[in-house]
């Protein structure tokens, strides 16, 4: 028997070295044969190894452990699975646009994780490559993504288009989440944290902080200038609510952009910064009292915070929410056609979407992977149970459902938790928020060209210029000032004539 085994494997292997060494090219190849894979991700956003002896995250299913980077473990892999030697070449990136100035200045990548709407502008300006049919072919054990992919996710990616043409032919999901509060209840309750409007509450004059990006702080600013009509049971009642708060949280007409820059130049005066990652800090030190966060993040401030004893909370805006997603997205001018570099590139994709390696970058990064295992592996919902389910003795616990995100039931009794109470309010409440949160989530789509510069403008007189914060006496000098200069015209042009 062990011969047989030992024959089988072996010609499986010369069979799959053969496969996939007949796709290679010159141009996938190096010199020692290596199909190479340039992939850029976000900084810090993959599981990089190297973890101490006590960070064994000990599930019923199994130990879980990352001894080297998932890089190093996915090449490895891939020689394992296929025969063929392939050479990551790993590069990060710090933002959405930075990764398409990149592009566009001549950069060439097989495989890149920008966000939502970098991914739509994109697959609009024809920069994707899409998905071959095999990479959605359920009977392959090593399509671990489509196999694995929580039905919430793929719903999304299948529902929504760009030009005809859906987001899952081009884009595979990485992680995910929802924007909202993180507070210190001890200076902000919930109710107050949980509306845009928070921005301009001046119990926290000087103790909030915004995103200083365009997109960001501009959702929020929608949130607060329309939330009377979001709010209103006309509104909320409506049968196409979800399709009409995805249009309301994406107006960018002239009217709503003027009435953003407003609340914006207002909120400016009661904000204590404008930050890309220091919230953070600034949350955790007690510097701040409340700071807008994207939910992995926010699980990262309170656990730090909750080491010294200090206890923050989440809230989402009952306005709306921004559903988010980070997704992998193959590039032509990388992938050039060549099938072994596209080959390795989607199974890139399905290493990562391995559930214990869906797990692995969840602890590193602290964000929520798109990965729910399927039905037949509940590595995933182990490792949310080994994070936040309660002790048998523990009192004043909640039963928590999590059906939609793993079955696609919200009701399903196969996935519900007993947790603390306080979870209701914080880590996973950000990570895996109810029903309730995602059906008032909304998604921000891209803009094109025209759009983009009038979002800038009105960007720029926001960070740059602020009419309600030059004092009064300030007009009135200057209005003495060009009195003076205008007088001195008059009377240089009346002396001239005499």
């Amino acid at each position: 028997m062990k011969r047989f085994l030992a024959s089988a494997l072996l010609i499986t292997l010369v069979f799959g070295t053969l496969d996939i060494k007949s796709f290679a090219s010159e141009d996938s190849e190096s010199p020692s044969g290596e199909i190479v894979l340039k992939v850029c991700n976000w900084e810090e956003y993959i599981d990089e190894g190297d973890w101490d002896e006590d960070e064994v995250i000990d599930l019923e299913s199994g130990d879980i452990f990352g001894e080297n980077s998932l890089v190093e473990d996915f090449e490895d892999w891939y020689f394992e699975t296929y025969g063929q030697k392939v050479k990551v070449q790993y590069s990060c990136f710090g933002t959405n646009e930075e990764l398409y100035s990149m592009l566009t200045m001549g950069d060439e990548y097989d495989l890149v994780c920008p966000s939502d709407y970098m991914i739509m502008k994109l697959m609009s300006e024809g920069m994707a490559e899409p998905f071959s049919d095999d990479f959605f072919d359920e009977s392959v054990e090593e399509n671990y993504y489509i196999n694995g992919v929580s039905p919430f996710i793929r719903e999304v990616f299948e529902e929504n288009e760009i030009g005809g043409e859906k987001w899952s032919k081009y884009a595979a999901g990485y992680m995910w989440g929802v924007t909202g509060i993180i507070y210190n209840p001890e200076m902000l309750s919930r109710e107050e944290a949980s509306t845009w409007k928070v921005f301009t509450n001046k119990n926290i004059y000087r103790r909030i902080t915004i995103k200083d990006n365009v997109r960001d702080a501009m959702f929020a600013a929608i949130g607060a200038v329309k939330s009377d009509y979001l709010l209103s049971d006309e509104f909320r009642k409506r049968q196409d609510y979800s399709e009409s708060l995805m249009d309301e949280m994406n107006d960018v007409s002239d009217e709503t952009l003027l009435d953003v820059q407003n609340y914006l130049q207002l909120a400016k005066d009661n904000l204590y910064s404008f930050e890309t990652d220091s919230g953070k800090a600034d949350m955790i030190t007690g510097k701040v009292a409340a700071n807008y966060q994207w939910s992995g993040d926010a699980v990262y401030a309170m656990e730090q915070a909750e080491e010294d004893d200090f206890i923050l909370e989440f809230a989402v805006p009952e306005e709306s929410t921004n559903l988010w997603f980070d997704g992998w997205i193959m590039l032509k001018n990388g992938i050039k056609g060549d099938t072994a570099k596209k080959h390795a590139a989607e199974s890139f994709i399905n290493f990562l979407s391995m559930p214990e390696n869906a797990v692995r970058n969840m602890y590193y990064i602290g964000y929520s992977s798109v990965i729910s295992g399927g039905e037949d592996d509940d590595t995933v919902y182990d490792y949310i149970k080994w994070n936040y389910e309660a002790d048998p003795e523990e009192e004043d616990t909640v039963e928590y459902p999590l059906g939609f995100y793993f079955s696609g039931d919200y009701e399903d009794e196969d996935y519900i938790l007993t947790v603390s109470e306080q979870q209701t309010r914080r880590m996973l409440y950000a990570q895996y928020p109810p029903k309730e949160v995602i059906d008032r989530s909304a998604v921000m789509l891209y803009f094109d060209t025209d759009t983009n510069a009038k979002v800038n403008r009105m960007w720029i007189n926001v960070r740059c210029f602020n009419a309600k914060r030059i004092p009064v006496w300030f007009y009135c000098l200057l209005g003495v000032l060009l009195g003076g200069g205008i007088f001195v015209v008059i009377r240089t042009k009346i002396k001239n004539r005499m």
